[in-house]
């Protein structure tokens, strides 16, 4: 039995215990570093939301279950409180309302953590390691574009400690995770591998199923049973399933319309796996046959794309690399007769033209979360994984073309790990048409 009640194969623990041999490796002496797991989150009435684990923790301990955390203190003088994962106490009751919890046994098995205690012994233990800590690495969610409304447990928890323990050094560990989760080990690229081939089937059943009349909803369903079906978490976001006009409302969520002939549909899909996640977005004639302005349109997309990748190399910044897109995209919409010199030249300074048909960034780091933690100022590294989805949206065509794979940098090439996902305008129709 899978302890953690999800439904991937376990991970090995090695991935565990080698991210907390990084962290460690970071940290100035003399300091112990603390992370929580996220909340169990309130709807209305008695009603939870899903439990979601903070990335963090899930990155330093493979643990999937609230109520959890994790202590770091590398020099402390007893080896044994080095490292010490504290867990929620199960009982009889909580077995049978809510079911199986991990055991000590379980919980070591999964994370290589070899000293296991009940949350309950959480500050009674935190007392004996203050007492030889000098520095004290607190964390919170320093994601630039994060909009944290709620107090979550890390917050809540770094006010307590502050409060109680006022004569320590606090330091921020974000940017060390922000650091060390950026480059993903082999382990975190095989988890995202196979959320790309789940994400892979769930397209391919939707090629089969697409043709005029079905509703987006029943798309966005027919890629949910695919998924769970291949032992995926579900979703890895909201699925964007946006056909006609739709598709240029770049968060359109609503999945609600009837997809017509002559539209173009676009589906910005990603299956989660073991946590890590998949980015996918293809855009299918639903008619099975892209009219000549949609394909001009399609492979003007493609090519950016495909020039977009030829510049995600070690060495190269994410400024750089946008200002370069962006002139790629530029050539494509005068091209396209959507743009002309005049457009250019009457351009303001950081408010390039060709932003009125393609507004968004072409890449983001991607793993553990979906918008993945990583300083967007770092040059590009070998073993960083980004997303490629450069997009055409025209509102008076009532078309809108994104396209989008996930690949890996590195020292001798790009590895792209949406290489076997149809892309081919020639390729979709075909196998539309099969």
């Amino acid at each position: 039995c899978n302890p953690t009640k999800m439904k991937y194969h376990p991970i090995p623990s090695e991935l565990f215990t080698e991210n907390r041999q990084n962290l460690a490796a970071l940290l100035e002496p003399h300091s112990l570093a603390v992370f929580h797991s996220n909340d169990i989150m309130p709807t209305s009435a008695d009603g939870t939301m899903p439990f979601i684990q903070d990335a963090d923790l899930y990155y330093l301990t493979g643990i999937d279950q609230e109520d959890t955390i994790l202590t770091l203190f590398p020099d402390f003088p007893d080896p044994k409180m080095r490292t010490i994962l504290f867990l929620k106490q199960t009982n009889e009751h909580i077995a049978i309302w809510e079911g199986h919890k991990y055991t000590k046994e379980e919980a070591a098995n999964a994370s290589g953590i070899s000293t296991i205690l009940w949350t309950d012994n959480f500050k009674q233990t935190l007392n004996t390691l203050m007492a030889e800590a000098k520095k004290v690495y607190l964390n919170s969610n320093e994601h630039i574009r994060a909009v944290v409304e709620v107090e979550t447990r890390n917050a809540r928890m770094a006010k307590w400690c502050q409060q109680h323990y006022p004569l320590h050094q606090y330091m921020k560990v974000a940017p060390l995770m922000h650091q060390l989760r950026a480059i993903k080990s082999k382990h975190e690229l095989a988890q995202i591998k196979t959320a790309c081939q789940i994400t892979e089937q769930g397209f391919r059943r939707v090629l089969d199923f697409v043709k005029p009349g079905v509703y987006e909803f029943e798309i966005e369903a027919e890629y949910l049973h695919q998924f769970i079906s291949n032992r995926s978490d579900g979703f890895a976001y909201e699925p964007i399933i946006a056909s006609g006009a739709n598709a240029c409302v770049l968060h359109y969520v609503d999945n609600n319309q009837q997809c017509k002939d002559g539209d173009v549909l676009l589906m910005d899909v990603g299956a989660g796996y073991a946590r890590y996640n998949a980015d996918m977005t293809r855009s299918i004639p639903v008619n099975g046959k892209f009219t000549n302005r949609q394909r001009d349109v399609y492979n003007a997309v493609l090519r950016v794309m495909r020039a977009a990748m030829e510049m995600l190399v070690p060495g190269n910044t994410i400024a750089e690399y946008h200002k370069e897109v962006g002139l790629v995209m530029q050539s494509e919409l005068i091209n396209l007769g959507l743009l002309d010199q005049t457009d250019i030249k009457n351009q303001a300074p950081g408010q390039p033209a060709y932003k009125k048909y393609f507004m968004h960034g072409t890449s983001h780091h991607l793993g553990l979360d979906v918008h993945d933690v990583g300083n967007i100022y770092r040059p590009f590294e070998s073993g960083m994984v980004f997303t490629v989805e450069p997009g055409i949206y025209i509102p008076a065509e009532s078309l809108g073309i994104r396209l989008e794979n996930d690949v890996v940098i590195q020292d001798d090439g790009l590895l792209d790990l949406m290489e076997r996902i149809p892309i081919e305008a020639e390729e979709i129709e075909d196998l539309m048409n099969s």
